[in-house]
C-alpha cells in the first residue's frame, strides 16, 4: 500500500509537472487539515511523510505539567519521563499519535487541500518561469478571438495579445501559429496575467537574432530600430569585426534571410542601413532608399538633407513615413529640400546682399540731412504755437482789461485818490540803482539758450490749454442756464393754464352738439371722475345694471 501510495504521488507531480516535494508537501497539508477537522483540540500538529517508505508520521507538541488539565496540550512528568528521560516541568516535548481512519468530511477537506495547494504551486511556478522571460520571443497558438482581444496558448498557460498590441494589417484565426513577445507578466487572482505583442519595435530584434547567426555570436550588432507596424521597418547594424559586411549579413545569399523576417511579419517592407558615427552620413544612409546630394547640420540635433527633385517624394515617403522613420531612428530633427529650392533661396540671397548693403549705404548718408530737417520742423512747429497762443491771449486781455476798466469807473472817489497816492509813493521808492538792475537782467535774457525757449514754448502751451479749458467750461455753464430758462419757462406756460376759459369753451362745444349741458364732471375730465373712471356711460349702465 505504502508503495502504491509513492507512485501515486509521482505520477501526479509528473502530470503537473510539479517537483515530489511540492507535492509530499501538499499532502502534508492537507493530512495536517484533516487531523484537525476529525476533532483534535490542538492546532500545534506536525505532519511527515517519509519520501522512502510513504509512511506518515504525526506528532503533537504537549507541553510537561504536573496535573494534565487538556490531555491535547499537556503530559505528565512521567508520561513525559519515559519519552524523553531528561524531561522537566516546564518542557515542551513531541508525542506520536498514530492517525486513525479519517471520515468522510475529513477525507473531502484532505482532498480539497491538495488541490488548492496544487494550483497555487503550478500558479508560483508559471509566474517564476515567464517572469524571467520577458522581452523574449515565444511561438503560439491563437485559442480565440473576442472583444478585440487574441487569446494565445503558450503551452502550460495563456497569453493576452490587447488590440492596442497588434499590427493593424494583420488578420488572427483560430489554430494560428504566431510569434509574439512577451512584453509583461503579472499576478491575477486567477493566476499570473501574461501581456504578449506584436506590434513592438524589439520583436524586429529578436527576428533577426533568430535568423542571422552573425548577430547571435556577436559579430554585427542592432544599434537602433524604428518600425511603423505592418508597414515599414528600418534597422541599423553595426559590424564589430573587419571584414564583415553587416548588411549583407543581414540581407542573406539571394536575401532569404530577410525574407523569412518579412514573412513572419506578413509583407511588412525592412531597410537594413549601415551605423555611422558621423551624423551627415548616417542620416544619408538613413533616408535610403532615396538618394541624397548633401547633408548639413544646422543646430543642435538638427540637419539640412538636400536631395535631388526626383528623389524628394521618395526621401519622404508616403505620409511622411520615411522621414519618419529616418528621424526615429537617427534621433536627429531633418529638414528634407529639394536641390532646386536649395538653389533659389541661394540665389535669392546672393541678389538681396549688395542690395541691403547699399540701402544701409544710403541710409547713412541721408541720417544727417534727416536729423536736420526734423529739427527745423520743430523749431518752426514751436513758433507757430507761439503765435497762435499770443493771438487767441489777446482777446482774453481785452475783455480783463475792459472789466477792469468798468470795476475802476463804479468805485468811490476816495478809492481812486488812495490808488493815486499808492502808485506815487512806488514810483518815489524805485531808485536809479533799481533801474541799473532792470537793465542788467534784461541783457541774459537775450542770449537765451534754445533750451530757455523751449521751456517758454512749453509754458506757453500749458497757458493756452489753460485757457481753452476754461473756455469750454464757460460755454457749459451758459448751455446749463440756457436749460434752466426754458425749464422755468415751460413751467410757467403750465401753471398760467386758465381753467375757466376752458370751461367755457368746453360748455360752447357740447351747447353745440347737445342741448342737455355738462351734467357730470367726469365728462370733461374721465380720468379723475372718481368712482366711474369710465365717464357718463359707463356709469348710467353701472345704474341700470345694478353694479356699483
Amino acid at each position: 500500500m505504502k508503495s502504491d501510495f509513492l507512485l501515486a504521488v509521482t505520477q501526479l507531480a509528473t502530470e503537473r509537472r510539479l517537483p515530489r516535494d511540492v507535492v509530499l508537501g501538499a499532502i502534508e497539508d492537507a493530512v495536517r487539515s484533516a487531523y484537525k477537522r476529525d476533532g483534535t483540540e490542538t492546532d500545534d500538529i506536525e505532519v511527515q511523510i517519509l519520501p522512502t517508505t510513504g509512511e506518515i508520521i504525526v506528532t503533537l507538541n504537549k507541553a510537561v505539567v504536573e496535573t494534565v488539565n487538556q490531555p491535547a496540550e499537556e503530559i505528565t512528568l512521567e508520561d513525559a519521563r519515559l519519552i524523553k528521560p531528561g524531561a522537566q516541568i516546564g518542557d515542551v516535548i513531541s508525542v506520536e499519535e498514530s492517525p486513525e481512519d479519517a471520515g468522510r468530511i475529513a477525507a473531502q477537506t484532505a482532498k480539497q487541500v491538495v488541490m488548492q495547494r496544487l494550483r497555487e504551486a503550478e500558479r508560483d511556478q508559471v509566474y517564476d518561469e515567464y517572469a524571467g522571460r520577458i522581452n523574449e520571443l515565444m511561438t503560439g497558438v491563437v485559442q480565440k478571438v473576442e472583444q478585440g482581444q487574441v487569446i494565445v496558448g503558450l503551452g502550460r498557460t495563456e497569453a493576452t495579445l490587447l488590440h492596442t498590441e497588434q499590427v493593424p494589417s494583420e488578420q488572427y484565426y483560430p489554430r494560428q501559429r504566431i510569434r509574439v513577445l512577451i512584453q509583461e507578466v503579472e499576478k491575477g487572482i486567477r493566476g499570473p496575467r501574461i501581456l504578449v505583442s506584436r506590434a513592438h519595435r524589439d520583436l524586429i530584434r529578436r527576428l533577426f537574432e533568430l535568423e542571422v547567426p552573425e548577430i547571435m555570436s556577436g559579430t554585427v550588432v542592432i544599434r537602433n530600430v524604428a518600425r511603423e507596424p505592418g508597414y515599414r521597418s528600418k534597422v541599423a547594424v553595426e559590424a564589430r569585426q573587419e571584414g564583415v559586411d553587416p548588411v549583407g549579413s543581414c540581407v542573406g545569399l539571394r536575401g532569404v534571410r530577410i525574407q523569412n523576417i518579412v514573412n513572419e511579419l506578413h509583407g511588412e517592407k525592412i531597410d537594413v542601413i549601415p551605423w555611422n558615427e558621423d551624423p551627415s552620413v548616417y542620416i544619408g544612409h538613413a533616408l535610403s532608399p532615396a538618394q541624397t546630394s548633401r547633408v548639413e547640420i544646422t543646430g543642435d540635433r538638427s540637419a539640412l538633407v538636400v536631395v535631388p527633385e526626383q528623389q524628394l517624394s521618395l526621401a519622404i515617403g508616403r505620409e511622411g513615413l520615411n522621414a519618419r522613420l529616418a528621424a526615429r531612428l537617427t534621433g536627429w530633427r531633418i529638414d528634407i529640400r529639394s536641390t532646386s529650392e536649395v538653389l533659389a533661396e541661394e540665389a535669392e540671397r546672393a541678389a538681396r546682399g549688395p542690395e541691403q548693403a547699399a540701402v544701409a549705404e544710403q541710409s547713412v548718408e541721408t541720417e544727417e540731412p534727416e536729423v536736420d530737417a526734423v529739427v527745423a520742423e520743430a523749431v518752426s512747429v514751436a513758433e507757430e504755437a507761439e503765435a497762435e497762443a499770443a493771438a487767441e491771449a489777446a482777446p482774453v486781455e481785452e475783455t480783463l482789461a475792459a472789466a477792469t476798466t468798468v470795476e475802476s469807473a463804479e468805485t468811490d472817489e476816495n478809492e481812486v485818490e488812495a490808488a493815486e497816492e499808492l502808485e506815487a509813493v512806488a514810483t518815489a521808492e524805485v531808485s536809479p540803482t533799481d533801474e541799473a538792475q532792470t537793465t542788467e537782467a534784461a541783457a541774459p535774457e537775450a542770449s537765451q539758450t534754445e533750451e530757455d525757449i523751449e521751456e517758454e514754448l512749453r509754458k506757453l502751451q500749458e497757458e493756452e490749454e489753460a485757457l481753452l479749458r476754461a473756455l469750454e467750461e464757460a460755454e457749459a455753464e451758459s448751455d446749463e442756464d440756457d436749460e434752466d430758462e426754458e425749464a422755468d419757462e415751460s413751467d410757467e406756460e403750465s401753471a398760467s393754464f386758465d381753467f375757466d376759459a376752458f370751461l367755457q369753451e368746453y360748455q360752447s362745444e357740447r351747447q353745440g352738439e347737445t342741448s342737455g349741458g355738462i351734467r357730470f364732471a367726469e365728462d370733461i375730465f374721465p380720468e379723475r371722475g372718481g368712482r366711474f373712471r369710465g365717464g357718463r356711460d359707463e356709469r348710467r349702465g353701472g345704474r341700470r345694471g345694478g353694479n356699483r
